[in-house]
């Protein structure tokens, strides 16, 4: 067999699809700009893409101090120019130590039972230097908010339904919290229904059925202007006949000194401890933790007209008051349930003690 033919053969046949591709080219001169990577590029493309890292889904804890920015800025700057600046433990470093945990929105008895306790503590230890305050104060903080021992756990029995009623002023995130709720409750397993009994305030249906959709829950809903416990009442009886876990109701946005829309609250109640005998009860009041202690006076006022089983404190984001906290779950004795730290459908999350104390600092 001749090989030289054969080598020759195939150079030519080259040098030929090489003209052919050359001819192309002066015929379709855009084509001519062209870069065609070769097989091996294509590998590298591939392995390249493969190989890039994967993303971190950021931590529960991770989302809390990244939502507790603006508290966190404002309060540990304050604390770390006091604690560097003072050379010696005395009562100026106390009071300034007050007027840091007033600014934070953490409230005056709660602020003089802090500091008390941490003069006691400060004695008790020998401590002698300003910066070694700072592990001490978080232990005093996470112990002044756990010293009632409240529980801020949703009450669930399986086989039972869990009723949760939702209230407060208009403007505070009433309808996205319950959205979110929803879609927390449902990524543990739960079943979830939704109750639009806002019938009053304009679009507030439409909303809510926005988040109905985005967390995947049914919803119970009339026209406008309807009655918002027949609402309730048909939801609840939709609830039983589907072996519903939790039954969410959204409820008209009310002022504590509105005598009607009280009375009105107050017949929403009685619908459910009639209709929903024997269900797990929770009424959860929603506060804007950017009012500060504006939210301590509505909890008060609330507080007056109907039993508040629990809170969820939303905005938490957007203020360097975050530490009103205190004042509510310690003075008051209500216990925060969940926090808001976001406007994602996954922002918001229990309440932990020790995970926001941390956060603070």
């Amino acid at each position: 067999m001749d090989l030289t033919k054969t080598e020759n053969t195939e150079k030519k046949t080259l040098k030929t699809e090489d003209e052919k591709l050359k001819e192309q080219q002066e015929e379709n001169p855009e084509k001519k700009s062209l870069n065609i990577p070769t097989e091996e590029e294509i590998h590298d493309f591939k392995l390249e893409e493969t190989e890039e890292p994967v993303k971190e889904k950021e931590s529960i804890f991770d989302r809390l101090k990244k939502g507790l920015t603006k508290t966190r800025d404002s309060f540990t700057s304050s604390l770390t120019n006091l604690f560097t600046r003072n050379v010696k433990i005395d009562d100026d470093l106390y009071d300034e130590l007050e007027e840091i945990l007033i600014s934070a929105d953490i409230g005056m008895n709660s602020t003089i039972e802090i500091v008390d306790e941490l003069r006691g503590e400060i004695k008790k230890r020998s401590i002698k230097e300003a910066d070694k305050i700072y592990p001490v104060l978080k232990e005093i903080m996470i112990k002044n908010l756990d010293e009632n021992n409240l529980n801020n756990e949703i009450k669930f029995k399986k086989g039972k339904l869990t009723v949760i009623l939702v209230i407060g002023v208009n403007g505070v995130g009433k309808t996205t919290t319950i959205g979110k709720l929803a879609n927390n409750f449902k990524n543990e397993g739960k079943t979830v229904m939704l109750a639009a009994a806002d019938t009053f305030r304009a679009a507030a249906i439409d909303q809510l059925q926005e988040w109905a959709k985005k967390a995947d829950v049914e919803l119970i809903s009339h026209k406008e202007g309807a009655d918002p416990s027949a609402v309730i009442f048909d939801a609840i009886k939709s609830a039983r006949s589907k072996d519903v876990d939790v039954l969410i109701c959204d409820t008209a946005g009310r002022l504590h000194n509105k005598k009607n829309l009280m009375q009105e609250l107050d017949k929403i109640n009685r619908t459910i401890d009639t209709h929903a005998v024997n269900s797990n009860r929770e009424n959860l009041l929603v506060l804007d933790a950017t009012t500060g202690q504006n939210a301590v006076s509505q909890l008060r006022e609330f507080k007056n007209v109907t039993e508040i089983t629990g809170l969820i404190l939303t905005k938490l984001d957007g203020t360097a008051k975050g530490g009103v906290i205190f004042p509510l779950q310690v003075e008051v004795e209500v216990p925060v349930k969940y926090i808001g730290v976001g406007e994602g459908i996954d922002h918001l999350q229990k309440f932990d003690s020790k995970s926001f104390v941390e956060a603070m600092f």
